[in-house]
């Protein structure tokens, strides 16, 4: 059980970790953050949360309570100082920026386009998908949560398993993504509504602060070293989801069918669905739970991967709530299976 204060609430990610909460009884959220809507209360802001209807919105900067769990939706700049202040008050933290995922200083700041002062604090993190590093998870005190891009790419190679060493070191995603997992918290206008309604775009071409966070974690604990990664993502005309294309070159034709290596390295996975042909694979399908779905394609020693998530759930909120569970000692599923 764990008493939350979620920093940034009236945001995307916030909000959908409230809603979440919301649906179970072993987690409290005490505390609640936004300098936009201090003073408001949760009923007002979100009158489709069923609780706690009277919880006030606080600013950023008010006292938080002691001894609760840090949920950190708040921007890159925000959580390099905010993390390491809380984790040194002896708060466990999970924070959903991006700035605590890269071990390499130079990469973060050349992608987040940001001076990080904090940057030892990056050890002290684990990375936050379950089905990776869920031993490390547990009972964890400070948890960088993923991307949603990157979570999409990086699991479905991972449960590969063994054919993870046999794929040449180039790996091309190709990625589609709602307008709430592509930019759609800032005031840019080509995240608008009316910048995505009947258009379709790529984004940050090669440039993508996700790219080197797949690169680093893609095969984590296999002892292999880097890939190039060429990750594109794409702007949906929609409000949620992630569909993802991944491609990977083999050095020689499989001997085994790779559809059964995902479907036994996830069989005990709660939160993975493994689909006969990656036409199955819809957006629809993943929408406000959280699953990631996949499956893939293979001619020759070619394989295409096709996965897709929620990038609020899966991707963030969802994935969060898995690791407050985790961090707590509580059942990893809570609140979160249909």
């Amino acid at each position: 059980m764990a008493e939350i204060s979620i920093l940034g609430a009236g945001g995307f990610t916030g909000k959908e970790l409230l809603s979440l909460l919301s649906h179970q009884s072993e987690h409290q959220v005490i505390h609640i953050t936004s300098d936009k809507l201090a003073g408001k209360t949760l009923s007002e802001v979100f009158p489709e949360i069923p609780f706690p209807k009277n919880l006030i919105f606080h600013k950023h900067e008010d006292p938080i309570p002691k001894g609760s769990l840090i949920v950190l939706a708040v921007p890159n700049e925000v959580s390099i100082e905010a993390a390491p202040k809380f984790l040194d008050a002896g708060h466990k933290v999970i924070d959903l920026s991006g700035v605590y995922r890269l071990h390499n200083q130079e990469t973060l700041e050349k992608h987040y386009k940001i001076k990080h002062t904090k940057f030892s604090y990056v050890d002290k993190a684990v990375f936050g998908i379950p089905e990776i590093f869920r031993e490390k998870l547990k009972g964890a005190d400070f948890v960088s949560n993923p991307g949603c891009f990157s979570t999409s790419v990086i699991l479905p190679v991972y449960l590969l398993n063994e054919f993870r060493k046999n794929i040449k070191p180039r790996i091309v995603a190709d990625s589609k993504s709602g307008v709430s997992g592509a930019g759609g918290r800032t005031e840019d206008a080509g995240f608008s509504y009316t910048g995505v309604y009947e258009n379709f775009r790529a984004y940050k071409v090669l440039s993508h602060q996700h790219e080197p966070e797949i690169q680093e974690y893609i095969y984590a604990n296999s002892g292999l070293p880097e890939p190039e990664v060429i990750f594109t993502p794409h702007l949906l005309p929609v409000y949620r989801g992630i569909l993802s294309t991944i491609v990977l070159e083999l050095g020689s034709e499989p001997n085994k069918d790779p559809l059964d290596v995902l479907k036994d390295s996830s069989k005990n996975e709660p939160f993975i669905r493994i689909y006969k042909t990656p036409e199955e694979i819809e957006l629809k399908k993943v929408q406000h739970t959280n699953f990631l779905d996949i499956s893939l394609k293979q001619r020759g020693s070619t394989l295409v991967v096709i996965s897709a998530l929620d990038n609020l759930v899966k991707g963030a909120a969802g994935q969060a709530l898995q690791n407050i569970n985790l961090m707590t000692g509580t059942e990893e599923t809570l609140g979160l299976l249909p």
